[in-house]
């Protein structure tokens, strides 16, 4: 599970940072799942290591256009460049009418089929391997949090042990590998447990974008072992927060902190803290940190591996 941020500004981009998105790659099933998808995601796919022909799913927070004005180009582009067997789209109400608009009027035809899926609060989408929920945030328009939730899994397969005790490969391995009971054709009848080493608990990352500090926040983000969550603001700015419904990057740090998360990215910076201003960066970092140590300031083609652990 790898992180790729590929924009880290607010509103509107600047020279060093792109409007919002993030890329979630998931090596063990060549796929690419993308949460927002503001103008020109798609050239800076194209300036990273990821492949826009994995990308399999986009999570969309809310219809504010710097999370949403790249759809359209990167579905078109997806079609011409690579032709996937589908591409699925979660997001809020009005989502599909307003990719259906930019199909008509625009005259586009997608290659391959997009399903755009409303999202309500709870899991949108579960398969073997993950989970994933959301939860409306506090925004001036409808916004949603993404939650996801690697399922946990056996740990590493002895195949040494395996190979020793004489078990022919194939079917077999795959049945011990998942940790149950196996009967050889010799009769002997082995416990998958046996050869897998401690249960890998699964991993777990919330996306929290555009939002003011609020309680669905710090449930969304429970126990997670990364939280990406917006600071568009310094504290000493807190009265702006308030007014257009944005985080400072103390609020993100109270969320980590309330709960209980690993690391906390701050991401989705105003403008009005580049270089030469008098609050910067580091002023937001600095504040988030008294409050939560744990935090690190999102940059565009930041790269974060989250590692795997035992399960206690």
């Amino acid at each position: 599970m790898q992180i790729t941020f590929l924009g880290t500004s607010s509103g509107v981009p600047t020279r060093s940072r792109n409007v919002s998105s993030v890329a979630l790659r998931l090596p063990q099933r060549a796929e690419v799942w993308l949460f927002d998808c503001g103008e020109g995601t798609q050239h800076q796919l194209l300036r990273s290591d990821l492949k826009v022909s994995q990308i399999t799913r986009i999570f969309i927070t809310h219809l504010h256009g710097d999370h949403i004005f790249g759809l359209m180009g990167l579905l078109a582009s997806c079609g011409l460049a690579g032709n996937p067997s589908q591409i699925d789209i979660y997001g809020p109400p009005g989502l599909e009418g307003y990719l259906q608009a930019c199909r008509r009027h625009s005259h586009s035809h997608f290659s391959y089929p997009v399903r755009v899926h409303t999202v309500q609060p709870g899991i949108v989408y579960e398969d073997q391997g993950f989970v994933v929920s959301c939860c409306p945030l506090k925004h001036r328009i409808t916004d949603f949090g993404y939650r996801v939730t690697e399922k946990d899994r056996a740990g590493r397969f002895d195949i040494e042990k395996a190979v020793a005790l004489g078990i022919p490969k194939g079917p077999l391995y795959g049945l011990l590998k998942q940790g149950k009971q196996v009967t050889l054709p010799d009769g002997r009848t082995l416990n998958g447990a046996d050869f897998c080493g401690p249960l890998e608990s699964g991993r777990k990352l919330a996306y929290c974008t555009d939002t003011i500090y609020c309680d669905n926040a710090v449930e969304l983000a429970q126990d997670v072992d990364v939280l990406i969550h917006e600071a568009t603001f310094a504290h000493e700015d807190a009265d702006l927060a308030y007014q257009r419904f944005h985080s400072t990057s103390t609020m993100a740090a109270q969320v980590a902190l309330m709960a209980q998360v690993k690391l906390l990215f701050l991401t989705h910076f105003s403008p009005r803290y580049a270089p030469g201003n008098p609050l910067q960066l580091d002023d937001l970092l600095q504040g988030a940190r008294a409050i939560f140590p744990n935090t690190k300031l999102a940059y565009d083609f930041l790269t974060h591996e989250v590692p795997r652990r035992e399960k206690s």
